[in-house]
């Protein structure tokens, strides 16, 4: 595949304060052609409403080879954030799409807006591709693969579908009735279901005599409004309620009803739509009819807020640069929970044993290699390491291997070899973790502490893995009861996550999630050494903390939980410098962040800032309500926190973050939850501000035309470069899981010039620049970087 090109087209969707939704535009009227058909399949195939029909490539007489392309023509004008690809539904796999990119056009001649590229999965599965929304009346998919053999060279399609934003109706002069309501307690009116607020709810009866399903919500919006669709949000302390299967009405005069939409709802904590069977409504009135409860819990409804939505055909405004570009998604064959940066620049992601869920000991884990320059995604299923990887400690080694330790195989350990492209059985570890967090210390090993989540509760104290003798080894002052939280979860929770900064002398700092900090000497018998409190922080559990100074010993703490899950997060932020060895590091407490966040990711920046994005106000694992869409950017410089641009996709639990090679941050993956609707099985690529002009062009990026590709710490390094720059900064790779990533850490760096010829000093201490894999970037006086260089940093 060639080289994917990258636009400089800024565009911007409406935001939403509670979900990110869309429904699928009626295609009434549509055209749709393809550059291949077999007679009989055409392209209307995927346009007929008939899932036994689809359109497919031409394989005979003549094959005609990919790639395949299709192209949309909707007639209007439509804010689209989503396409969505049924595979064909009979008992053959020929055609899948595998490999792909998605464009979007004005006119269907200038293909200006890349949005998506990446690898679907070989299933007979919908692939539902979300994006930030972009203006457009064209959509072209073109097939690079086909999912189940890259030999194969043709394409089909059973349905496809463009999505939509869609805007909130105003509610201000709704008045609002129900069949039945609990009258001992006055936030269950149905007035609490349209009142912005989802402390509160409607509830059915059910004190005394219970009122029996089904029941009915009435909307009366005072005059008559064109909607789309009915959104409901499901209370948010309880799943007691929750609609299962419903149908909605419409109405002109209260009397006579005309069913617009019918359907069944899942189980869970997410916020639904109910689409209308035509494009929009124009109606006075509409009834939300609950025909059961969803889990079969007894004969109540309830919800936490209720509206009416329509199209978002023209509210549309492009978004300020300054605030970065969500450039496109890209599809994964997996769901991520976990990552890491290569030392080629490619992004290694897993799941766990299956695609999308977890459980169980069973002995292989599902994984892709990414590549950001050509958009192509190689899955493989690791099983001669006899490890489930999912929910593991992760850290790169001096020489760029990955170690994967624990998770559902709690004792294993896994190691990648990027030059081997192989994955080794490492040493079994000497007791069993899951949750647990590593860290890479300054002579090369790999310290690793708690992790109750598997392999047995409590009493997982320190132990350290030597690449070398390639052995695990008992730290015995290595305590982990000092680094506990207060969750209510119990030890099972209370160890899991550390926030772990290697150090000199083969020291390392906890500074999180417990409220006490301690530091952990990993040489011999080792020892664990108390190092105050993070000011009058309280534990953060899922929160995060990122080195954006090594030299300075600066780390920022941000957002995270008293306790693991259903509770509220916080929005708090920490200012952590590190002296010397074994001292108190100093704490100061920050602005808070905008958003209060628990299961966010922290990623440096090469100009110093951090990028914090994702996680959740009220932490629920395997839900996405109260998903936070506005990353947020903390700049040291000015102590100040600035709100940036929000993605599509929500990005909690089990999402990972990672700084990329050109500069850009990828975050993906949330959910791994089987059968649910919080699966993510994507990733979105953000566009920091310092790689954008006033107008939303790119900017001219300066250029390092030549420097070593290895070197020692402590050396001096020329560097050549296309043009006078400003500074320099070193970024080591990032690995992540959990919201945790030990392995990153930014240098900024002192550089003297002869011209466009520069001379950088490394440190020289192996606590401070860590040995293994890094970026090296330049920047120019605007603070605009290049696109890194790769340095091994050897001891």
């Amino acid at each position: 595949m060639a080289a994917i090109n990258f636009f400089s087209l800024l565009f911007f969707s409406f935001v939403h304060t509670v979900f990110s939704a869309s429904i699928a535009i009626n295609r009434a009227g549509w055209t749709i052609t393809s550059d291949s058909y077999q007679p009989g399949m055409e392209a209307a195939k995927a346009f007929d409403s008939d899932v036994a029909s689809f359109w497919h490539s031409a394989y005979k007489p003549t094959l005609d080879p990919l790639p395949n392309v299709i192209t949309i023509d909707m007639k209007s004008t439509y804010v689209v954030n989503g396409v969505s690809i049924q595979p064909r539904q009979d008992n053959s796999m020929n055609g899948n799409i595998g490999q792909h990119t998605i464009e979007l056009s004005a006119d269907g001649t200038n293909w200006g807006l890349f949005v998506a590229n990446g690898r679907y999965v070989n299933d007979k599965t919908t692939k539902k591709t979300t994006f930030v929304a972009r203006q457009a009346r064209y959509v072209r998919i073109t097939a690079l693969t086909e999912a189940q053999s890259s030999a194969n060279q043709w394409t089909s399609a059973a349905e496809i579908n463009v999505y939509a934003d869609v805007q909130y109706t105003s509610r201000s002069a709704w008045t609002v009735s129900a069949d039945t309501a609990e009258t001992t307690k006055a936030q269950n009116g149905p007035a609490n279901a349209i009142d912005g607020s989802t402390a509160t709810i409607w509830h059915t009866k059910y004190s005394g005599t219970i009122a029996p399903l089904p029941h009915w919500f009435q909307i009366d919006q005072s005059s008559l409004q064109t909607v789309s669709a009915l959104s409901y949000l499901p209370r948010t302390d309880s799943a007691n309620g929750r609609i299962g299967k419903y149908t909605v009405q419409a109405s002109n005069d209260s009397t006579t009803w005309t069913q617009v939409s019918s359907g069944t709802w899942a189980d869970d904590g997410n916020e639904k739509t109910a689409q209308f069977t035509t494009a929009t409504v124009t109606a006075r009135y509409f009834r939300l009819n609950a025909l059961s409860e969803a889990g079969n819990r007894g004969q109540w409804s309830s919800a936490s807020e209720i509206n009416l939505v329509s199209l978002n055909s023209a509210s549309f405004t492009a978004p300020p640069p300054s605030k970065g570009f969500w450039q496109n998604t890209v599809d994964f064959p997996i769901v991520p929970a976990a990552a890491a940066v290569l030392p080629n620049g490619k992004v290694l992601l897993w799941s766990a044993y299956l695609l999308d869920y977890y459980g169980g000991t069973n002995g292989y884990t599902q994984t892709a290699i990414y590549d950001p320059t050509t958009g192509v995604v190689t899955p493989r299923n690791v099983t001669n390491t006899a490890h489930d990887m999912f929910c593991p400690g992760i850290s790169m080694t001096f020489d760029g291997k990955i170690v994967v330790t624990g998770g559902d195989d709690a004792a294993k350990t896994s190691i990648y070899d990027p030059v081997a492209d192989a994955w080794i059985a490492g040493p079994n570890m000497k007791i069993s973790r899951g949750y647990q967090s590593t860290a890479t210390v300054s002579d090369g090993k790999v310290f690793n502490i708690g992790g109750s989540w598997s392999g047995g509760k409590g009493n997982k104290n320190g132990e350290i893995y030597n690449p070398t003798t390639k052995a695990w080894s008992l730290i015995q002052n290595a305590l982990v009861s000092p680094m506990l939280t207060a969750d209510a979860g119990g030890i099972y929770r209370a160890d899991n996550h550390g926030w772990f900064f290697a150090w000199k002398n083969q020291t390392v700092l906890q500074a999180g999630p417990s409220k006490a900090m301690n530091w952990y000497e990993t040489d011999g018998v080792g020892m664990t050494t108390g190092a105050g409190n993070r000011a009058d922080d309280g534990d953060a559990m899922c929160g995060n903390a990122v080195m954006y100074d090594a030299t300075a010993g600066k780390i920022l703490s941000a957002g995270g939980a008293s306790s693991y899950q259903t509770v509220d997060a916080r929005s708090n932020a920490y200012l952590i410098t590190i002296g010397q060895t074994l001292d108190f590091p100093a704490v100061v407490k920050a602005p808070s962040m905008a958003y209060a966040r628990g299961f966010a990711n922290g990623v440096a920046l090469p100009d110093g800032t951090v990028f914090v994005t994702g996680g959740q106000s009220h932490v629920e694992p395997f839900t996405d309500t109260t998903a936070i869409y506005t990353p947020e950017l903390y700049d040291p410089t000015t102590n100040t926190w600035t709100q940036l641009n929000p993605h599509a996709i929500p990005r909690t639990y089990h999402s990972v973050a990672l700084l990329l090679q050109d500069g850009t941050v990828f975050t993906g993956g949330g959910g791994l939850c089987g059968n649910c609707a919080t699966n993510h099985w994507d990733g979105e690529i953000f566009v920091p501000p310092y790689l954008l002009n006033l107008d939303g062009s790119r900017r001219t990026r300066p250029v390092i035309n030549s420097v070593v590709s290895t070197a020692t710490i402590g050396s001096t390094i020329t560097v050549t470069t296309n043009g006078l720059l400003h500074k320099f900064a070193l970024v080591r790779f990032g690995t992540a899981t959990h919201t945790v990533n030990t392995d990153q850490r930014r240098i900024p760096l002192t550089a003297l010039s002869v011209g466009t010829s520069y001379t950088i000093t490394i440190p020289g201490d192996p606590g401070v620049a860590l040995p293994g894999y890094w970026y090296l970037f330049a920047m120019d006086q605007a603070g605009t970087p290049s696109i890194a260089k790769i340095i091994l940093l050897s001891p």
